[in-house]
C-alpha cells in the first residue's frame, strides 16, 4: 500500500479482477457524466464492490478499452478493464465539484511482478488442455489464470486481500486442482447418463 489518491467512484456489487474486463450500461446522469471526464480527461474510475462481505473495502481500478454504443438518450454501452486494485479509505457520495461519487485510496499496484513459477504454469496448461484450449502462450500472468478459474465472489475478495505471490499461487493452486477434478469426474461420467 503505497499510494493514497483520490479518484472517481463507481459504487456496484461486482468485484473485478486485474486483467478482467467488465461491460458496462451507462444510464445515470451523473455516471453519463464521469463517462464523459474519463473520455476526454483519460482519467481512471474506481469500481467498489458495495457487500457487506466487503469488510476490507477492496475495489478495482478501471480504464476505458472503448464505448460499444451510444443511445439517443444519453446511455451507453462501454467495456473497461481493471487495471489494479486498490483498497477505500473514505468514500464521497458526491466528489465535489463533480456529480458522481468518489473516494480516497491505497492503490495496491496489483500488476507488478505477476509472473508464475514454471511449475504452475505447467499445471494451468494442462488444466486448459482438459478444456480442449491448447494454444495458451505463455504471456499470461498470475491476474490471468485467476480470471481462467471464474472464482466466486468469496474466493475474490479472499484472493485479492493476498498480497503476496507466493500466497496467491497457493490460494490459486488448490482452486484449479478442484476445478482440474471436477472436469474429469464429467468427462469420466459423460457417458455414463442416457436420457430416457
Amino acid at each position: 500500500m503505497e499510494q493514497l489518491v483520490e479518484i472517481p467512484v463507481f459504487p456496484l456489487s461486482i468485484l473485478p479482477l486485474p486483467n478482467e474486463l467488465i461491460p458496462l450500461h451507462i444510464f445515470e446522469f451523473k455516471y453519463r457524466q464521469l463517462l464523459k471526464d474519463v473520455e476526454e480527461k483519460d482519467v481512471r474510475f474506481g469500481i467498489y464492490y458495495t457487500h457487506g462481505l466487503n469488510t476490507d473495502r477492496v475495489g478495482a481500478l478501471m480504464r476505458l478499452e472503448g464505448i460499444l454504443k451510444r443511445y439517443d438518450t444519453g446511455e451507453s454501452d462501454i467495456v473497461t478493464k481493471c487495471v489494479d486494485t486498490f483498497l477505500l479509505t473514505r468514500y464521497y457520495n458526491q466528489w465535489l465539484p463533480n456529480p458522481y461519487p468518489g473516494g480516497r485510496v491505497y492503490m495496491l499496484n496489483a500488476n507488478e511482478n505477476k509472473q508464475v513459477s514454471e511449475g504452475f504454469s505447467e499445471e494451468f496448461k494442462s488444466f486448459m488442455a482438459l478444456k480442449k484450449i491448447k494454444d495458451v502462450g505463455a504471456d499470461f500472468n498470475i491476474h490471468d489464470i485467476a480470471n481462467e478459474l471464474n472464482l466466486d465472489i468469496g474466493d475474490r475478495l479472499k484472493y485479492l486481500k493476498l498480497l503476496t505471490e507466493d500466497k496467491r499461487e497457493s490460494f490459486l493452486r488448490e482452486r484449479l486442482k478442484y476445478q482440474k477434478f471436477i472436469l474429469e469426474q464429467e468427462k469420466r461420467h459423460r457417458n455414463n447418463f442416457f436420457l430416457n
